[in-house]
This record gives C-alpha cells, sequence and structure tokens, in this order.
C-alpha cells in the first residue's frame, strides 16, 4: 500500500480529495487566532497554508527559516504567540489553516520530511534569525509538539531551524523528478532536500550560535541501548520498527519505536500512546496462541520501545504474492486454496480467543498476519486493540479490511475475517467500502477460480453486507446462510465490460464521468488521482487532469461539453508559475488535446509559450520530459508547417541522445536510487521519440539510438520462473503499461517492424507472456488491466485484448447510473486517464478491430505534413 494515499481519503467517500480544497475548508475548520490582519498586513491562502507578510515586503529567495511544532491541544496558544511576536516586528509568517491539516500532518503515515511544522517563520537575515529563534523559544517554553526531524531543534522546546527554500522554485533530481530547489554557490539550482534528518548544503555555514544545539544533537547515540540494530524493517511518522538482539541474553527480538505526539491517529492518539497500548494488550494476551510476545519496554533519548520476541515467517501478503496462482499460469489452485483455508482458520481461532478475552484486535489484515514455514500464522501489531465493552470502532486502519460505521466491537474483526477470506482468493476488497453489495460479485468470481465451497462464500458476503449471521460467527465449518436472493447485488450491467458491445459500454462509462464533473472547482475538473494536488497544475494535465478525460472522450465519439473545455480553456490561458510543461503531466499535453478538440488558436499560443521556457533542462522522461516534448512537437510540425517547431523537436532529440549513454551505464534495477525504467519514465520512452523521428525522417542512426535505450530498459527486466519479463524494481517486478515490462513490449514491437532482430525478438515474446494472466491488482491504463489490453491491441490481438478487457468487470463498480473504476490503491473512484475510467474507455476502444482509437503519442506517426 502507498502510505500517501490515505490523507487523500478523508474528505471525500467516494474520490479522493485534498483537505486543502474548498469543499473541506468551506465548514470552518480554521484556528480562532486567525484573527483579522493589522493594518499593513496581507494574508494568502496556498494549499494547507495560511501566509501572512506585511504589504509589499519581500524577502530573498532562500535562507533559514524557522519552524514550530505544536499539538492538536496547544495549536491555537501556540499561534497566538507566534502571531503576537511576529506580526509587530514585521516578520513574515505562514501556518497550517485548522487542526485537520495538522493531524493529517502529524498522522502515523504523513511524510516524515515535513511532520510536526506548525508554524514557518521568515528571518530576512542571521541576526533577525537569532534573535527571533531565541526569543521565540522564551515565549514557548514549556509548549510541547512532536520532533521535526529534517531540522535542527534549538534547545528542548518546539523550535527548529533549517537551511531552504522561500520561493517556489523547481529543479529535476538525479532520479529526473521535478522537486523544489535552492541555488548553490554557483547559482545552479538544485534539489532543497527535505529529509527526515537534518542536513546543511555544502556551501551554507552553519551560525555561531547554533553549533550548541549541532553538538547537542549529535550527542545522542544508539551504543547506550541494550539492543544492537541489526536492520531497519520500515519507519512511519509515529517511529521506526527494526530487527535487533538483546545484547544481554543474544535473543533476537523486534523493536518498536514511538515518537512523542507524532504518528496520530484518527483520534488524535499519538504512536506513544499506542505502543504503551500494545505492551498492555499484549500482556493480558500472553496465554493466547499464535500471537507475538512482549520481550521488553523502556524509554530511549525521549521516545518508547516495546521489544517483541521476533516472528520468524513472512507477512501473508508476501505469502500471497509469491503463491498466488491467477498469476502463475500452471499453479496447483486446489492446493492453494487448502492452504489459504488453513491459514483463515487459523486466523479466526485466533481472533476468536482474543475475543474471549474480551479484547478486540481491531487491525487485521495481510500485513499484520506473519506466516511460518511450517505454515503456521502468529498475529503481530495490536497498537490499536481495545476492551471489547469500549465498543469503539479502530482509529487506525487497513481500509481494505476496514469495517463500515454500523459495526463496532467485535464486529469489527469479524468484518475483517470476512474480507481476508475474500481477499486469500480475490485481493480487491478495498473496493467494498466503495461498494459493500460488489462482494457477491468477487465472491462469484473467486467461485469461478478457485474449489470453494459456496456456502462458505455466501456466509462471508453475508457477513461483509450486514446480513445476521445465521450461525453467530462467520467462521462455522458449515454454515446456514440467509437467502441469497434477496440480498442486494450490482446491476449485472455495471459488471458487464463487454467491448462487443461497444455503444452501450461506452454510455455507461461516459455517463459515470460526465456525472462526476465539478465545473464550479477551480483545481480539478473531474475526480482523479492524489497528484490532480501536486502543484497549481496537477488538475490540468493529460495523465490525471481534465485534458485527458476529454481526450477519452474525443477520441472515442463521447459527446465533449463544450463549458468543460472552456474551463481549461480558462485555466491554461495564464498558466500559473511553476507549471509543469511535458506532455502527460503538463502543458503541451493541455496543446495537444486543445487542438484536436478544435481550439487551434489556444492550442498554439500554449505551445509557444511552453517554447518561451527553460524547456532544454527538463529530464529524458517521456511523461514529463524532451522525449514527450520532442513527439508533441513533430506533431505540430506536421499539422502547421511550422519551422520553429520543427527545428525545436530536432534539438529535444538531439539533446536526449546526448545525454543517453551506453546500455551498461544504467543499473539493473528500476527506481528508487536509480532512474527508472519503462514506458513513462525510462527507456521506451526515449526510444518511442526516435522511432517517431525516424518514422517522420528516415535515420539509421535514430534506430540505432533506439535499440541502446530499450536494451537499457531489458537489462533493468528480469525473467520469472513461469519465463515471462517484467521490470525489476529490487523489491518487486512489474508488468505494467507505464513503469513496467509490457510498456517496454509496445515500443519494442514498433522498433522490430522497423528493424528485425532475432535476441530482441524473443524479449519481446518473453513480454508478451505478461499479458495473459487472469488477475492484475488494479484496472487504471498505466499501472493496471486496462494497459494490458492496451498493450494486446497495439500488438493487434483484437481477440486476447477483448478476453481481457471483459474481466475488467472484476473491478467495475456504480456510480451516477453507470460504470466506474477504483484509481490507485482503489481506495477510491477516479475517472483520469492514467488511473481511472477515461483510461480504461480508451483501452477498450483501443482494442476495437474496427476504427480504433491510438493512445495519444504511442501510435504510428499520425500526421502528414502540411502543405
Amino acid at each position: 500500500m502507498d502510505d500517501r494515499y490515505d490523507a487523500y481519503c478523508a474528505v471525500d467517500p467516494l474520490f479522493y480529495d485534498s483537505l486543502s480544497s474548498a469543499s473541506a475548508t468551506a465548514t470552518g475548520i480554521g484556528y480562532a487566532a486567525d484573527r483579522p490582519q493589522p493594518a499593513g498586513w496581507e494574508s494568502e491562502v496556498k494549499d494547507d497554508w495560511l501566509i501572512h507578510a506585511p504589504v509589499g515586503g519581500t524577502l530573498p529567495a532562500q535562507g533559514w527559516k524557522i519552524h514550530v511544532s505544536a499539538r492538536l491541544d496547544n495549536a491555537e496558544r501556540v499561534l497566538t504567540r507566534v502571531m503576537d511576536y511576529c506580526q509587530p516586528r514585521g516578520i513574515p509568517f505562514k501556518h497550517l489553516r485548522g487542526p485537520r491539516m495538522l493531524l493529517m500532518r502529524n498522522s502515523k503515515y504523513a511524510r516524515r520530511g515535513g511532520s510536526g511544522k506548525f508554524v514557518t517563520v521568515y528571518p530576512r537575515d542571521d541576526a533577525e534569525l537569532e534573535l527571533t529563534a531565541k526569543e521565540l523559544s522564551a515565549l514557548l517554553d514549556g509548549e510541547q509538539g512532536p520532533y521535526i526531524l529534517s531540522d535542527l531543534r534549538y534547545g528542548d522546546g518546539p523550535v527548529y531551524l533549517r537551511y531552504g527554500g522561500f520561493a517556489a522554485r523547481y529543479c529535476l533530481s538525479p532520479e529526473g523528478q521535478v522537486v523544489p530547489a535552492i541555488a548553490d554557490a554557483t547559482g545552479t539550482l538544485v534539489p532543497d532536500r527535505r529529509d527526515p534528518v537534518f542536513h546543511l548544503p555544502d556551501w551554507v555555514t552553519l551560525p555561531d550560535f547554533l553549533a550548541p544545539h549541532l553538538a547537542a544533537r549529535n550527542a545522542a547515540s544508539t551504543t547506550e541501548l541494550p539492543y544492537r540494530i541489526e536492520k531497519v524493517v520500515h519507519f512511519s511518522n509515529g517511529g521506526g520498527l527494526y530487527e535487533a538482539r538483546d545484547t544481554r541474553t543474544d535473543t533476537r527480538v523486534v523493536l518498536k519505536e514511538a515518537r512523542p505526539y507524532a504518528g496520530l491517529d484518527a483520534t488524535g492518539a499519538d504512536a506513544v500512546t499506542r505502543l504503551r497500548r500494545e505492551a498492555e494488550v499484549l500482556r493480558q494476551l500472553a496465554d493466547v496462541p499464535h500471537l507475538v510476545r512482549v520481550h521488553d519496554e523502556f524509554s530511549f533519548g525521549g521516545h518508547e520501545f516495546l521489544a517483541l520476541e521476533f516472528v520468524e515467517g513472512r507477512p501473508l501478503n508476501q505469502e500471497v504474492v509469491q503463491r498466488y496462482p491467477l498469476v502463475h499460469p500452471d499453479a496447483d489452485r486446489a492446493g492453494y486454496t487448502r492452504w489459504a483455508l488453513d491459514v483463515h482458520r487459523q486466523v479466526a481461532e485466533a481472533v476468536e480467543a482474543i475475543h474471549a478475552h474480551g479484547i478486540v484486535y481491531g487491525d487485521l489484515h495481510m500485513f499484520n498476519i506473519m506466516v511460518g514455514d511450517d505454515g503456521a500464522v502468529t498475529l503481530i501489531d495490536f497498537e490499536v486493540a481495545a476492551p471489547a465493552a469500549e465498543a469503539s470502532r479502530p482509529a487506525l486502519r487497513n481500509q481494505a479490511f476496514a469495517a463500515p460505521r454500523d459495526r463496532v466491537g467485535p464486529d469489527v474483526d469479524r468484518y475483517a475475517l470476512a474480507c481476508l477470506r475474500l481477499a486469500l482468493f480475490l485481493p480487491l476488497t478495498a473496493m467494498l467500502r466503495l461498494a459493500p453489495t460488489k462482494a457477491a460479485h468477487l465472491a462469484d468470481v473467486v467461485a469461478e477460480h478457485f474449489p470453494v465451497d459456496r456456502a462458505v462464500l455466501d456466509e462471508t458476503v453475508a457477513v461483509i453486507v450486514g446480513d445476521p449471521p445465521a450461525t453467530g460467527t462467520p467462521d462455522a465449518a458449515t454454515p446456514t446462510t440467509p437467502d441469497t436472493a434477496t440480498r442486494p447485488r450490482l446491476d449485472p450491467d455495471v459488471v458487464r465490460i463487454d467491448p462487443d458491445d461497444w455503444p452501450g459500454l461506452r454510455d455507461r462509462l461516459v455517463r459515470a464521468i460526465t456525472a462526476s464533473a465539478t465545473p464550479q472547482r477551480d483545481d480539478r475538473l473531474f475526480p482523479g488521482d492524489i497528484r490532480q494536488f501536486s502543484g497549481n497544475d496537477g488538475g490540468l494535465n493529460l495523465a490525471h487532469g481534465a485534458a485527458g478525460v476529454l481526450w477519452a472522450l474525443h477520441a472515442t465519439g463521447a459527446p465533449v461539453d463544450p463549458r468543460h473545455v472552456r474551463w481549461l480553456i480558462d485555466r491554461v490561458r495564464e498558466p500559473a508559475s511553476g507549471s509543469r510543461l511535458g506532455f502527460f503531466d503538463g502543458l503541451h499535453g493541455v496543446a495537444y488535446v486543445l487542438d484536436l478538440l478544435g481550439h487551434r488558436d489556444d492550442a498554439r499560443r500554449l505551445l509557444d509559450r511552453c517554447l518561451d521556457e527553460p524547456w532544454p533542462k527538463l529530464g529524458n522522461d517521456l511523461v514529463g520530459g524532451l522525449p514527450g516534448i520532442a513527439l508533441n512537437l513533430t506533431h505540430f510540425a506536421a499539422l502547421t508547417g511550422e519551422d520553429r517547431y520543427e527545428a525545436a523537436a530536432r534539438h529535444a532529440v538531439d539533446l536526449v541522445v546526448d545525454r543517453l549513454g551506453d546500455v551498461d551505464s544504467v543499473a539493473e534495477v528500476s527506481g528508487g536510487r536509480h532512474p527508472y525504467a519503462g514506458l513513462m519514465r525510462g527507456g521506451a520512452g526515449v526510444a518511442l521519440m526516435l522511432l517517431g523521428r525516424h518514422e517522420r525522417e528516415p535515420d539509421e542512426r535514430l534506430l540505432d539510438h533506439a535499440a541502446t535505450a530499450l536494451r537499457q530498459d531489458l537489462r533493468r527486466c528480469v525473467r520469472r520462473d513461469d519465463g515471462h519479463l517484467e521490470v525489476n524494481e529490487g523489491w518487486r517486478t512489474m508488468p505494467y503499461l507505464a513503469e513496467g515490462s509490457v510498456g517496454v513490449g509496445l515500443v519494442l514491437d514498433r522498433y522490430l517492424r522497423h528493424r528485425p532482430d532475432e535476441g530482441l525478438a524473443e524479449q519481446a515474446e518473453a513480454i508478451r507472456r505478461c499479458a495473459d494472466f487472469p488477475f492484475y491488482a488494479q484496472s487504471g491504463l498505466f499501472a493496471g488491466r486496462a494497459g494490458i489490453v492496451a498493450y494486446l491491441a497495439g500488438r493487434g490481438e483484437h481477440e486476447t485484448a477483448h478476453a481481457q478487457a471483459r474481466l475488467l468487470g472484476w473491478h467495475a463498480l456504480p456510480y451516477a447510473d453507470g460504470t466506474a473504476f477504483p484509481g490507485e490503491q482503489l481506495l477510491r473512484l477516479s475517472m483520469d486517464l492514467a488511473t481511472g475510467t477515461a483510461g480504461v474507455l480508451a483501452a477498450v476502444a483501443a482494442s476495437r478491430p474496427t476504427d480504433p482509437v491510438r493512445l495519444p503519442l504511442l501510435g504510428a506517426t499520425d500526421t502528414t505534413p502540411a502543405d
């Protein structure tokens, strides 16, 4: 699971949304201390922040800034004191706009580098920095707040300092991502590092008054612990999880660390509160089998630690991935079924024993179940466990197993057990929060592919949708089920994805898309991925914004509302500062779509503005860099005959080729600390650009470079046991369109049409095997089954593409008398091109044997030079 998505589920039950949106802030969530501005001051809302500054004041582009942290219960008081200090002195500052923002910034899965920051103060020089830090520290003496990991703490209060950017400037990271920037000693923009550890740029001198504070920070050492840390398992904003040994007994343990006032849950309880609760509950349950055991408790450096006996084995989610038969063509489904039901039986017995002690586990999901080599299970992570008598709902939860609001107490665990039974066979239960009646459809799919007793599946569905269980628990061996004919089920048309019924299917998808439109909003027109809320232009672009949805509607012959086109035109007439320029993530893609929609003057005006920006500094990725821009400029040059577009396209190609390197210049792993492979961010995107230019102006050298780019991506692929080839990310392998192997295969197939190569053709066939699985975790175009459909369509395998398209029904959900699809992580519906319903619409349209839709830039050159 990607923890970033949880924060975007707090506003709307159906769509990802930001706490900064107008819909989230219209209910008065601000602070009482946020009073009217004094004379000579002005304020401005920017994302989660409210910025206060003297009228006409100026600040340097970068420098030392002061951060002040706060808890939920003292934030008003802290903000009042900071405002009372800064405003009479003319010192600009900003603060989070309300308690919900503060809670989410400090939540368990918040970004660790930004957590804790409640108020930011902007001193104008080092003298003001020293005085302000000293006086704010005195004013806030005794106030508490979470430690700001990215900063240097001033004393032992809530005041912290960091050198970084004041102005919004951006550059490319070594991994090719657009990130906030500061200027180094030569004036070159470099990444403004916001890691969860204090970092001083090597050209910046630490002010003398901070030296004692840096020395105090560096004095802390884990050598004083009676434990030797051997491995970091993972970090959350609440603390770390480590494998360690007790140096006194050589016992192997897992250490859980809890940071005070950080890692908040929905009730505001911090990580320390939950850690103490976990230790207490586990001691109460010491005689229950299949549970992790307490080894020790202690404090160190202001943090709380719980040492747990080490559990041999792997998390159940990893075990399922390794064994899951629907991604292994020749797997033994009957053997897997026996194993899965035995795992569920053990977990259910443990949960029953926990309930017998008057405790609700509250956090049952696959990540919290360890499976040993002998098949025995152990439940871990009891930080939200609570007495059943409280009849409360857990304040932290995995949404694929989280019970609806009408379940409390032991029923929370019973719901999770029912979801676990389904998820072991079809891990799509995250969608049940969006449509509980989807459970019956998932059960039907399980029954079709696995030898599971239908009565057991019916009882599982009954628990999920809320029918009273006939036998008292969902775990009876031979349950008597309620009448399944009377249980609510999805409309069959919702899950019927039949490409042969093209007008009807298209209309159902289009109804859902158009019904979701929010033209009254400024930040987005159609709901989609959380990347809509990244920067000022995320809701506009081709991948995640309005441009992609409008393109899909137009390309598939659906009506496009002129008001929606006007919405897009109005928002790119004067693009916001820092707007991205790329094809899939920025203004080039918007220009492409506006031209297709008949607004050629607006498109060319926008394209010309893009050419006035420093675009040659962009990276070598298709999504936002030079390859996509070069292809778009080539497209416009062919449409218009404009020499400046053609010249710029050639220049972009030359820049990319100069940076390309040889095959061995890339690592054998994609992502993380290394550049990505794949269509959208890797060599396949570069090769696509080179092939596009070759098809316009044949040049064998372009094919040579395309072969190098493709081999760079193939170097970062790994052959699985079944013989298929996937992109290797180190900890997982990926088959998908954007960053996986079928995206590489899509371009490789096109290359082979120009230049046959026996070795590359064999690798193309190994990639092709990735498109035969019955199961794909998501439905989207970039990272799901829709991308597989588009890949097969690109190979001309329309019958196979249609077979995969029909299986998109596994993810189909009802919305507004139509059919919609969930986005990334399956937690909310999405309508965008990359992750949601528009991408499914486009992929199915691409699979039609007659008049197929070609995805933007991904087909052969589709324009002819102007006269």
